[in-house]
């Protein structure tokens, strides 16, 4: 099945009207009909299975004959991930992210972050990208960049968690720190790993440190590794 993506698609709606790079990829590109079937999401849990009734290269609409709506995820993923230095390590992290089932990202700035600066729309264009590739009919969401004080110190409610490389007797590892079911936000550090000071204000903020295994891993490893964990304990 081939996914496109429409945010602009209510869950009533009737009909599809496409823009117009995306009714020239479907014509030039694709070489559709009308009468043939599409499937499109809108990023918010929906599938609607259209039938194409116009096409031009300017414009192609599409009935909508049926429509789905994506199970309820048994969890909530909140992903805090400091930049990469390469910007494509952390594209990867989102794309694999998206694949596992990530509901939500937010990229940190921490102290020992190298990247301060990212394209959201860039990142957002990965997201989409991996969410149409996997088959899945809801979007992550991206939200902007925020300092590591701000974020540990103002954060919705959740089980939080800090992985960090420091040694530590209290640190549990993040599969047995887990509940089923529950929404948990999980803060990985930058290449360097948090600093001293920012381990101590997460804690002080009820951030639980845990640990994702006895190697050291990249921040994006990290990441992936965090986000399969808590899939795999959920599907449990």
């Amino acid at each position: 099945m081939q996914l496109f993506y429409h945010p602009d698609i209510a869950e009533e709606a009737q009909q599809i009207i496409f823009p117009r790079e995306e009714s020239k990829h479907i014509v030039k590109v694709l070489r559709k009909k009308e009468g043939d079937l599409l499937h499109v999401t809108n990023g918010k849990g929906f599938l609607f299975i259209s039938e194409l009734t116009l096409i031009t290269a300017q414009q192609c609409i599409a009935k909508v004959i049926e429509v789905k709506k994506e199970e309820k995820p048994k969890y909530y993923l909140h992903m805090a991930v400091a930049p990469t230095k390469m910007n494509d390590r952390y594209e990867w992290f989102l794309e694999k992210a998206t694949e596992i089932g990530v509901m939500e990202i937010t990229p940190i700035i921490c102290d020992h972050s190298e990247r301060k600066v990212v394209k959201l729309d860039r990142f957002e264009r990965v997201l989409q990208s991996a969410m149409k590739q996997s088959l899945h009919f809801t979007l992550p969401k991206l939200n902007q960049p925020v300092r590591f004080s701000e974020f540990v110190t103002d954060t919705p409610e959740g089980s939080k968690f800090i992985a960090h490389c420091e040694a530590e007797i209290d640190k549990k590892s993040l599969q047995h720190s887990l509940a089923l079911g529950e929404k948990c936000i999980i803060l990985i550090g930058p290449e360097g790993d948090f600093s001293t000071e920012e381990i101590e204000l997460a804690k002080q903020h009820e951030w639980n440190p845990v640990s994702l295994g006895n190697t050291r891993l990249r921040t994006e490893t990290a990441a992936i590794v965090a986000c399969h964990t808590v899939a795999l304990f959920n599907e449990e």
